[in-house]
């Protein structure tokens, strides 16, 4: 079934459905090159790679899933290659849930901060959790359902809704310490 205003996938051409794709999803696409690249000059390149991942893969497209799970699972899979390429190159530790949870804060002082500050506050704390976890999360972000996370990600519906939870909890805690990231 055709998502709203959107022609049926299977009448599309490669070209069309990337065009479709492109204007439709793109906001959504540049926030989670945003999300998984710090540095500008490399998110430009994340966010060519995600779109050159989704031109591609419309040519194996078949529409068993919907235009949007499509979109977002080649997108959150590039993105997480890009993660992966990047993690070889250099030695950046990610963290896990619990060594975030566990780690004491030690900013000092509370900031008054504006809301820009806020949200890269927000995206370097996600920047640091694993591949999975930042992807559930940036899907969260973006108002997918447990359901529709799980579809995407291969994660239970339960077991997205347990890491949002959990994920939401830690992000809030962070905040209101003033910490960093």
């Amino acid at each position: 079934m055709p998502e709203s205003g959107t022609i049926p996938a299977e009448s599309l051409t490669q070209d069309d459905l990337y065009q479709q794709t492109a204007a439709e999803y793109g906001p959504a696409l540049d926030r989670l090159a945003r999300a998984h690249e710090a540095d500008a000059d490399k998110r430009r390149d994340l966010l060519q790679e995600i779109h050159i991942a989704l031109w591609r893969s419309f040519s194996a497209f078949e529409g068993r899933c919907s235009l949007r799970t499509w979109v977002y699972r080649v997108a959150h899979n590039a993105a997480a290659s890009h993660v992966l390429q990047s993690r070889r190159m250099k030695s950046r530790n990610l963290v896990s849930l619990d060594v975030l949870d566990g780690t004491p804060d030690e900013s000092v002082g509370q900031q008054a901060v504006d809301r820009q500050h806020d949200l890269d506050r927000l995206m370097e704390m996600i920047q640091r959790l694993k591949p999975v976890d930042r992807q559930i999360m940036l899907l969260y972000l973006e108002g997918e359902d447990a359901a529709s996370i799980g579809e995407i990600t291969g994660v239970s519906p339960g077991n997205v809704a347990t890491k949002v939870h959990r994920i939401k909890r830690i992000l809030a805690q962070r905040f209101s310490q003033g910490g960093t990231p």
